[in-house]
């Protein structure tokens, strides 16, 4: 009970009772007070308009100053004064929560003490320390000895020139390096490859090492938070690769075109001595101006006769890498030189069966192609490879529809004894003067047709496609049956020496003219045309065309299915033809 004494004590003691459930009556008698000056003070000083926590506050205060005024206090005083402050501070934090301008800061100290200290966020594409730890580790885990070899090539070297085998994880290799690099040094990496397509497989690849570690990479370029280092993945256009610095990756030049003029620009983003320069490629041609730059020839081409060096190219040269005159590091991993530094991913044999000597020599031990026998050779179909993703623009390749409504021409090659089967589809020139573009291509091995016919009914149903053509020998003629059902005007070709010419007879005049045009990636495409020979019947009598391999094993799936497509557009439909008619027949 409150023992109030003067009258101002008295009157706050009544109002706090009052607040407790007191009535006026109750308080009269007890404090003996007129009733008409209970109902006074009630007005005046709005008891019964109070808020809540005016009420509570009045309680709390009048308690707390009791048990401070208190002479001798008992443990539980002192707990129920350290109690009261406590309910008193956070009813200042509740009055200021409810004034105008209130926030949950107001109430909350926790979140008040947050937001008073800087924000602290981890930048975007930030590693931890022990996150780059575990990205060496899992680089170190991974990479075979030629790999290996690579990354240590850079200690004695600042450009490294590495002609390899197809598929033993050249892209992967330096695209982790590059990143572990990145993060540890600070420099930029360009990246660049015939085209941008094949860029962006380093930037998948570095995407992918990074979630492993729990790092979401984003932005293109991709800066990363530790350092500001910059990935850029750029195209193989000259004129837009400038106005940058860093270390410079060009994957796949000798599938470049117009090569030597673009690296003169690229090889200047990396011109300082603390920037790198690495050049990765399977061999093409020895026509491609790559090649000089892996001969040396490029080099010597510059120098006065008496600074001209010789560099040893040979294999056993350069099984383990050699630094040579011209200051470059060269590397040549074939096949089987990635299979004896430990790489268990390939059956050698399946591959050597699946592909001709001449094409194996090639694709897996790094020779470059000899097409002066071809009747597509490879001076001839380079200008036909351009970046699609800079270029064809109308191009959606992820959309449900990738052209829209755009007309296209399909191919089909069919499987013939145990060969692969080849579906191509081709962007129908608009003009008479614009080009073919192979827009989709697929490979297929084994013999169940009915896989290819349900391939064949789907694109129909993402294209708009007015025009199949195939070859109805073999299976062909089981497909071109089931193609009918949904696209009854199929168009179907039976191979003679008369067909076979008129076949390469179109294609060759489209080529000259610069009307085909794929991927620069889409080495395949390149390799099946340069594999069509000329030559003579078994009965001496008529010219015809063949692949280099058997039947067995293939026959230039891509560029027969390519051609039956292409035959749609009559002979001689655009210019002059004379020229490649003689290059053909001659």
């Amino acid at each position: 009970m409150l023992i109030p004494c003067p009258e101002t004590d008295t009157r706050r003691a009544c109002r706090l009772l009052y607040w407790t459930g007191w009535d006026i009556p109750s308080l009269s008698r007890e404090f003996g007070r007129p009733l008409t000056t209970l109902h006074s003070w009630r007005t005046r000083d709005g008891w019964d308009k109070a808020p809540v926590i005016a009420r509570i506050e009045a309680a709390t205060e009048a308690r707390y100053m009791q048990l401070v005024l208190k002479d001798k206090k008992t443990p539980h005083d002192f707990k129920e004064i350290d109690l009261l402050g406590r309910q008193l501070e956070r009813h200042a934090r509740i009055n200021r929560f409810l004034e105008p301008g209130g926030n949950e800061a107001h109430l909350n100290p926790n979140v008040e003490n947050r937001n008073k200290g800087e924000k602290k966020r981890k930048p975007a594409n930030f590693f931890t320390e022990a996150q780059i730890e575990q990205l060496e580790r899992n680089y170190q885990d991974r990479m075979f000895r030629y790999q290996l070899r690579w990354k240590e090539a850079l200690l004695t070297a600042r450009i490294r020139n590495i002609l390899k085998s197809r598929q033993i994880g050249a892209t992967y290799a330096i695209a982790f390096e590059s990143l572990i690099d990145a993060l540890k040094t600070g420099k930029n990496k360009l990246f660049i490859s015939a085209s941008k397509a094949q860029a962006y497989a380093f930037r998948a690849y570095i995407v992918d090492f990074a979630r492993e570690v729990g790092v979401e990479l984003k932005g293109d370029p991709i800066t990363l938070g530790n350092n500001g280092a910059r990935l850029y993945f750029l195209a193989t256009n000259f004129r837009v690769t400038q106005g940058f610095s860093g270390d410079l990756i060009f994957d796949e030049y000798q599938w470049t075109a117009n090569f030597l003029k673009i690296r003169h620009t690229a090889a200047g983003m990396a011109a300082q001595k603390r920037f790198t320069q690495t050049y990765i490629t399977t061999p093409s041609s020895t026509t491609h101006d790559g090649w000089s730059l892996w001969s040396g020839d490029h080099w010597n081409s510059k120098r006065p006769a008496g600074e001209r060096v010789v560099i040893d190219i040979s294999h056993d040269a350069l099984r383990e890498g050699a630094l040579g005159p011209d200051r470059q590091w060269r590397n040549i991993v074939t096949l089987e030189d990635a299979l004896a530094d430990g790489c268990d991913l390939f059956d050698i044999d399946d591959i050597r069966a699946e592909n001709s000597p001449d094409e194996y020599a090639n694709k897996f031990g790094c020779q470059p192609i000899d097409d002066t026998a071809s009747v597509f050779p490879f001076a001839e179909l380079q200008p036909c490879m351009v970046d699609s993703w800079e270029e064809w623009l109308d191009l959606k390749p992820f959309a449900p529809r990738p052209l829209g409504n755009r007309p296209v021409w399909i191919g089909y090659d069919p499987a013939k004894s145990g060969d692969g089967a080849a579906i191509v589809v081709i962007a129908a020139p608009q003009t008479p003067l614009s080009p073919f573009r192979i827009v989709e291509r697929e490979m297929f091995k084994g013999m169940d047709y009915t896989v290819q016919v349900e391939h064949i009914r789907r694109l129909t149903e993402r294209y708009n496609v007015v025009h199949i053509g195939m070859d109805t020998n073999a299976v062909g003629a089981s497909v071109i049956e089931a193609v009918r059902t949904f696209f009854p005007t199929v168009v179907g070709d039976t191979y003679t020496p008369a067909v076979k010419t008129a076949m390469v007879y179109k294609a060759k005049e489209v080529i000259m003219a610069r009307r085909l045009q794929f991927d620069r990636g889409w080495q395949d495409v390149a390799h099946a045309f340069m594999a069509i020979r000329k030559g003579i019947t078994a009965s001496g009598r008529h010219i015809t065309f063949y692949s280099q391999r058997s039947e067995s094993i293939g026959h230039a799936d891509v560029a027969w299915a390519t051609m039956h497509a292409l035959r749609n557009e009559p002979l001689t439909a655009v210019g002059d033809h004379g020229k490649a008619q003689v290059e053909i027949f001659s």
